[in-house]
């Protein structure tokens, strides 16, 4: 499958959404590192026109350092060259129909030249919006979907989810197409994701004729996405918003091939084009970064769950190794969990172990230029044991100084005020990543496995080294977090 891998990618046409964001760069920059004899990439980005876009995806794509290998063996030029020949940045909204490309030239040259689909635009905030969520999680997918359909050529969608779709199940979770009549509620009502529609714009207009200011109704939206996705038994606005689209896209794919990509953590990348390239804090990464800079004293988590993180370039790997496999097959519908805790797990515990020992040896500076000290963290493993917690070490002593700002109200500032905030956002975070850090679900990945097997069988028959790796069981999670990704967060994250 490797040496198939880049021989079906040459004089492929290939449609990516979501073209700037962290997967996407990394999916793209593989392409034209192993097969520059791609036909065409169309990278879609919101912008004005082809110009514009043009200019975005230079900016937030191909001068990143992502690329620097790919530039160092070309040469800036010939680099440059390759953009300008196979690169079609595509001006465009997928919210509306054929993406809102005004350019009719453009939108049937696509149309009648495009032979993959590559969905990969998502909001990520777990506490997103719902009207946002659903406009770009849920209806956007089912866009993409359309816009595929009408592509003359079309041999496969490749729709990019997330593992987290489980909700807040638990034990091995298969991997399996979502099946809508047997979504329910606790009342045994049938999710209805028209309904969700109609709701959340009833909802909206409610807001806008009371004259609500832009902060009420984004209050009010968040509000509405995390009830509605915890009455239907999701943790949060975005697993759920990813759920129905991946429904929708499930149920109205008719002929065309159809492959759901669930990965789980995405991480920084393990080797290609070169270990440690990461951008902005992923879900974890939060916590070992505020941890490093000693602010983390306590947090909510059980040592013993697992942490199913992923690097990104095995996600792109497995991204192109699926498409290769499935595409122009007959009555296709997989999805593949992309992840590490079936065949190789690390919990949050020893996570923990691997970050105290490493900003112990190598601590971070502070503004001033002094090391930082870091002591270990208070793991608490139940939210009513984190919340007693902060109400003895924070809240209790935030009451007396409320009294004192009561008593002196000359004081300078609002202490109160300003800790009180600190607390509820901590809170806030806590409640958000609480279905993460107490996770007990393990993702089946027997598809992913295959996919893996056929790969590597085709690639000893080559007797070539490994371009399209997605082992998870090759990762040395202490070596990996030592060498590659605690210092590509220190490099590419906090350092810029």
């Amino acid at each position: 499958m490797e040496f198939n891998c880049v021989q079906f990618l040459q004089n492929k046409t290939i449609l990516v959404t979501g073209a700037t964001g962290f997967l996407a760069k990394v999916f793209v920059e593989k392409i034209l590192r192993v097969q520059p004899n791609v036909k065409k990439l169309y990278l879609v980005v919101r912008a004005s026109d082809s110009e514009a876009a043009m200019k975005r995806l230079r900016a937030e794509v191909f001068e990143k350092d992502l690329f620097k290998v790919l530039r160092e063996n070309i040469g800036e030029e010939n680099l440059n060259t390759l953009l300008s020949e196979k690169v079609v940045p595509v001006a465009g909204d997928i919210s509306t129909d054929c993406f809102g490309v005004k350019d009719s030239n453009l939108r049937e040259r696509m149309q009648k030249e495009i032979d993959i689909v590559v969905n990969v635009a998502a909001t990520t905030n777990f506490d997103e919006r719902y009207d946002v969520g659903l406009e770009i999680n849920t209806f956007r997918a089912l866009n993409v979907l359309n816009f595929a359909k009408k592509c003359v050529k079309a041999q496969l969608l490749l729709h990019v989810s997330t593992a987290y779709v489980c909700g807040e199940e638990s034990g091995l979770l298969r991997e399996k197409p979502f099946a809508m009549e047997e979504i329910r509620n606790e009342a045994g009502h049938q999710l209805d994701i028209n309904f969700e529609m109609d709701l959340m714009k009833k909802r909206l207009k409610e807001l806008h004729d009371q004259d609500c200011s832009d902060e009420d109704i984004t209050l009010s939206m968040k509000e509405l996405g995390m009830e509605r996705a915890k009455l239907h038994g999701w943790p949060n606005t975005y697993v759920f918003t990813k759920s129905m689209g991946e429904m929708l896209i499930g149920n109205h794919r008719e002929s065309l091939p159809l492959v759901i990509i669930r990965p789980t953590m995405i991480t920084s990348t393990l080797s290609e084009p070169f270990p440690g390239w990461i951008e902005g804090l992923r879900t974890v990464d939060s916590v070992i970064v505020a941890y490093g800079k000693g602010v983390l004293k306590c947090f909510l988590v059980d040592v013993n769950s697992v942490c199913d993180m992923i690097p990104v370039d095995m996600v792109a790997n497995a991204m192109i190794t699926a498409t290769a496999t499935h595409a122009g097959g007959s009555g296709v519908h997989m999805v593949y969990h992309v992840g590490s805790s079936h065949q190789n797990p690390v919990t949050f515990g020893e996570i923990h172990e691997i970050s105290v020992r490493y900003f112990t040896k190598s601590p971070l500076r502070s503004r001033n230029g002094s090391l930082i000290a870091v002591s270990k963290v208070r793991l608490i493993s139940t939210m009513a044991l984190f919340s007693l917690y902060m109400t003895l070490r924070f809240k209790l002593p935030l009451q007396l100084l409320k009294l004192i700002d009561i008593i002196y109200p000359w004081r300078s500032g609002d202490k109160y005020g300003d800790k009180n905030h600190k607390i509820n956002m901590v809170m806030r975070l806590v409640e958000l990543y609480e279905p993460y850090v107490l996770f007990k679900g393990i993702f089946d990945d027997r598809n992913t496995k295959s996919l893996c097997a056929n790969q590597k069988e085709d690639e000893t028959k080559t007797s070539k080294g490994s371009m399209f790796d997605f082992d998870p069981k090759g990762i040395n999670w202490g070596d990996y977090l030592t060498s590659v990704h605690i210092p590509g967060l220190i490099t590419h994250v906090l350092k810029k």
